[in-house]
């Protein structure tokens, strides 16, 4: 399948818009787990096995796993392979480098680590990005209009009357021959996911910043979705995952997960 026809599968099958990200911080396990072998990838499991029903996609923070070196690609590695087929992958490792390096940062994504997407930054152009858009069944979320504070220092620059994010999604529209082209853009920013949504057209998004960082999971879920309630990927992942510290976590994760994908669902049209 292609990518946007494993996110679209992903979506119906499941009824369901959510992502989780599974950016786990051994700080804050469960105090019973953090002496364990391999305690993140057992925490990983088990919120992947009381939640994998109910998701059409998880996304994994390479930042979480990359600082612990051989040991944390492994279990980064071992996470995508816990997660059933169907459901889908999302490296965030905002990847871009000049095309030489985006070759090798994309076979590390997609061949080695075993992903389907891949988060990218566009600050370096069209050379930077082409190479993880080389195969139909793999595609990118581009950084457009982030989540955090600092997303004001460049992204709203104006240029020519248009601010620079809308410059980012047009430009990058004219690259998506294959239809792998998809955008990153912040529930933080509220109503302006609807200007993200007219410049991407039928583009998916990526939607971070529900849950702990207070964005509107109903604007993510009206201004985000296209017009059938689709192609908007909402991620959570703190209020998921440590919706509990005790030995109920996958429990309180997996009742999290539920609210979270019920409440999109009431407001898709």
């Amino acid at each position: 399948m292609t990518f946007l026809e494993k996110i679209l599968s992903a979506q119906r099958s499941r009824n369901s818009l959510l992502c989780i990200g599974l950016d786990t911080d051994m700080n804050k396990l469960p105090e019973h787990m953090r002496a364990m072998n391999d305690a993140l990838l057992s925490f990983n499991k088990a919120i992947i096995e009381a939640t994998s029903d109910l998701v059409c996609a998880y996304k994994i923070n390479a930042a979480f796993y990359e600082c612990a070196g051989e040991s944390g690609w492994r279990t980064m590695r071992e996470t995508v392979k816990s997660i059933p087929s169907g459901v889908f992958t999302i490296g965030d490792a905002k990847r871009g480098d000049i095309g030489n390096s985006s070759s090798y940062y994309a076979r590390a994504l997609y061949d080695d680590l075993g992903f389907d997407a891949a988060t990218v930054a566009p600050y370096m152009g069209r050379d930077s990005v082409e190479p993880f858009l080389t195969s139909p069944e793999h595609g990118i979320f581009l950084l457009a209009l982030t989540s955090n504070p600092g997303a004001r220092d460049f992204q709203y620059l104006d240029t020519g009357g248009v601010p620079l994010y809308r410059r980012v999604i047009e430009t990058a529209m004219t690259w998506n021959t294959k239809g792998n082209i998809g955008f990153v853009a912040g529930a933080t920013r509220g109503s302006e996911l609807q200007t993200v949504r007219n410049a991407a057209g039928d583009a998916p998004l990526l939607i971070p910043g529900v849950g702990a960082q207070g964005g509107s999971l109903e604007e993510a879920v009206r201004f985000g979705a296209d017009a059938r309630g689709e192609r908007a990927v909402i991620n959570a992942s703190r209020s998921v995952l440590y919706a509990s510290a005790d030995k109920d976590f996958s429990e309180a994760a997996r009742g999290e997960a539920l609210r979270l994908r019920d409440e999109m669902n009431r407001y898709r049209p």
